[in-house]
This record gives structure tokens, C-alpha cells and sequence, in this order.
């Protein structure tokens, strides 16, 4: 573990910048600087990200259709990207759907085999698993499976194309869905019908397994609410985090209630949703989110808390990306830059350029001028 003293930086602490020395030891965060002295005047030091939901580890786990055999090697490839946009903390949003391929029952048991027995450099690699609704065939399993591996989050998706099946209409983008399932587009199409078809066995099968996880203490969100009304019945089942709501009147719906809303980071940095939903930088001026994720692009988080502590500011901006997450679910010991947390920390040049990632204590990246200071 490292013995540090990082000198001359600024920190971003609670009440804002600044200058102050921060130790390294034993993992984890002092308030008086000890072991090797870092000069890192001219640069700042802020806390590592807690990234809720991420789903850009697949490419590594799937460089070309179909995943590879050795699943470590691509999480440590992941965990090289998480590593070089400051994230310290990476929750891996693994899909268990009928879409099938890397998105089925059978590969989320290999993923889930993979991260348990995985040796990283040190980022905090957890899992999310999005259960689709309607696999009704499926609960008991995957309850079973949230039990063997502690998973500490599930969201909840519907992402069947009800209105175009309810039309008889042939849905969106089926055949290329259904060739990455290893399925024809016949099979496929009538799969989604059947499932469809029980629609009224669906509410109170997810309301059980619900409550069930719920009283096993794990975290419980829902996926795309478009609604104010779809909003409050996920919060009468105990699911209390609303992931990426796509309209003002469902996240305003879900601060009412004392739910916490995470929004896409790639929203804010892309200046809107790219299928036309709320603007993410719109609901946090208006205080209608708690976390930012990086959803699909692990660059997001930092470059989406740069953007809006234009507005905002760095230390409420910042807050998104490492305490507001943390917050959400539980992680008290990370977050912010206080002694005893975590010695998850990144470091940024003065124009938001990330020169070193520390998770946990443990050097995760480390480049340009601030790799210079360190081994210098």
C-alpha cells in the first residue's frame, strides 16, 4: 500500500478548493501528510468517481460478436478505461434478458463467475444486474443467483416493444436483436409475443421479488420511468433509485417521494437525449438529480461534472459523479476527500485532464505531468 503525502494540490473538499496537504496510508485517507512527499502544485485533487451504472465494459468483453473466451482478460481491459477517466468505483450494469447472447441468463452467470473471481489493480468493480420483467420463467433463478453472488443492485427493465406488438406491427431494429441473440427473426419476434402475453402475471410477480430483495438489503431501481404515475408505483414496491427518467414529471415525481434520480452523464455532454427524452442539465438545475452515470461512455462523468461546474459550480458538479452516488447507495466510506474514507482520488491538470487515478490506496493510472511529480 502506498505511503504518500500529496502537497501543494487543490483539493476539492465540501466547502469548496483548497490548498492543503492529503496523506495516503493503509488505503485509506489522513489528514496529515506522511510517508514520500508529492509535489503537485498547479494541479488539483479531487474524490475518485463512483460510477452507478455502466454498460461500455461489454465492448471489451466483446471485442467482435460473441464474447471472449477469457472474460478476465476483457474486465481488465475494462478496468484500464475505468481507471483512465478517474473512476474508482464502477457498478457493470449486466443485462439478464430474453434479448439473449451477452445479454441472457447464461452470460450473466459467466460474468458474474468472472468479477467474483477477478484480481484487479484496484478499481472497485461491482456488479448491476437489469432484470427484464417479463421473464416470468426466471425469477426464481435469478433470485437465487442475487443471493449466490451478493449482488447488492438490481434495476428493473421492460424493454419488450409493447405498442408495436400490441399494434401487430413487426418491432424496431428485430433482426439485428435477434441475430445478436443467435436467433432468426421469426423465433425471435414470437418469443417477444409470447412473453408479451403475460402481461397480467408480470405486477404481482415483481412486486414479491421485490420485497424479497428489498428485505435482503439490496439497493432497487427502475429503468426509463416516463411517468409521474409509473414512478409512484415502483416506490410502493420499495424500488427507491429511478434510473434515467425520461421526463421532468417522473423525476420530479421521484424527489417528491425521496427517491434518488441518476441520470446519463452522455445526456449532459451531448447537450440532450438522444431519443428526445428530458435534458439531463435541465433536471439538475432545476435539483432533480442526485448521481450522474456513465451509462454507455465511461468518459461522461468527468467531462458531464466539468461542464456544468461552469454553472453550478465544481463542488455541487463534482458531488454528482463522487459523493451524490456514493450517497445513493450506502457507500459511506467513500466519495469525499476525508481522513478514514477510502483513498479513492483523481487528479486533474489545469484543464480537467486526468494525470492519476488512485483507487483504494493503489496507483490506477498514472500519466503526463503528474507522472512526472510522482517519479521524479
Amino acid at each position: 500500500m502506498l505511503e504518500l503525502s500529496l502537497c501543494g494540490a487543490e483539493l476539492l473538499l465540501r466547502d469548496g478548493l483548497m490548498r492543503a496537504d492529503l496523506g495516503i496510508s493503509g488505503g485509506r485517507l489522513t489528514g496529515t501528510g506522511m510517508g514520500r512527499r508529492i509535489d503537485l502544485s498547479g494541479f488539483r485533487v479531487l474524490p475518485g468517481i463512483v460510477d452507478l451504472h455502466g454498460d461500455g465494459f461489454e465492448r471489451h468483453l466483446a471485442p467482435r460478436r460473441g464474447a471472449m473466451k477469457d472474460l478476465s482478460a476483457g474486465l481488465a481491459s475494462a478496468e484500464a478505461e475505468l481507471a483512465a477517466n478517474g473512476i474508482t468505483t464502477a457498478y457493470l450494469a449486466q443485462f439478464w434478458s430474453w434479448e439473449g447472447g451477452m445479454r441472457g441468463r447464461d452470460f450473466a452467470l459467466r460474468f458474474l463467475r468472472a468479477l467474483r473471481d477477478y484480481r484487479g489493480t484496484g478499481t472497485d468493480l461491482r456488479a448491476q444486474l437489469r432484470f427484464e420483467l417479463f421473464m416470468l420463467d426466471d425469477y426464481g433463478d435469478f433470485e437465487a443467483t442475487v443471493a449466490e453472488y451478493g449482488v447488492a443492485y438490481v434495476v428493473f427493465n421492460d424493454h419488450l416493444p409493447h405498442d408495436a406488438l400490441n399494434r401487430g406491427k413487426r418491432p424496431p431494429r428485430l433482426t439485428g436483436q435477434a441475430l445478436k441473440g443467435g436467433r432468426s427473426p421469426e423465433a425471435h419476434l414470437a418469443m417477444m409475443k409470447e412473453l408479451h402475453r403475460h402481461m397480467t402475471g408480470v405486477a404481482p410477480a415483481v412486486a414479491g421479488l421485490a420485497q424479497r430483495l428489498g428485505e435482503r438489503g439490496v439497493a432497487l431501481g427502475s429503468h426509463d420511468d416516463d411517468t409521474a404515475g409509473l414512478r409512484r408505483g415502483w416506490h410502493k414496491r420499495g424500488v427507491t433509485i429511478a434510473e434515467f427518467p425520461e421526463t421532468q414529471a417522473a423525476a420530479a415525481e421521484a424527489c417528491g417521494l425521496g427517491d434518488a434520480v441518476v441520470l446519463g452523464a452522455p445526456n449532459v455532454v451531448r447537450g440532450g437525449s438522444h431519443s428526445g427524452n428530458a435534458s439531463a442539465a435541465d433536471l439538475v438545475r432545476d435539483g432533480l438529480c442526485d448521481a450522474l452515470a456513465s451509462d454507455y461512455h465511461y468518459p461522461a462523468p468527468r467531462q458531464a461534472a466539468l461542464i456544468l461546474s461552469q454553472e453550478v459550480g465544481l463542488e455541487k458538479a463534482w458531488a454528482l459523479v463522487s459523493e451524490g452516488p456514493a450517497r445513493v447507495l450506502g457507500l459511506t466510506d467513500r466519495g469525499v476527500l476525508e481522513a478514514d474514507k477510502r483513498a479513492d482520488l483523481v487528479v486533474l491538470d489545469g484543464e480537467g485532464r486526468i494525470g492519476a487515478t488512485i483507487a483504494g490506496g493503489r496507483v490506477t493510472y498514472l500519466s503526463g505531468a503528474v507522472a512526472e511529480r510522482f517519479l521524479g
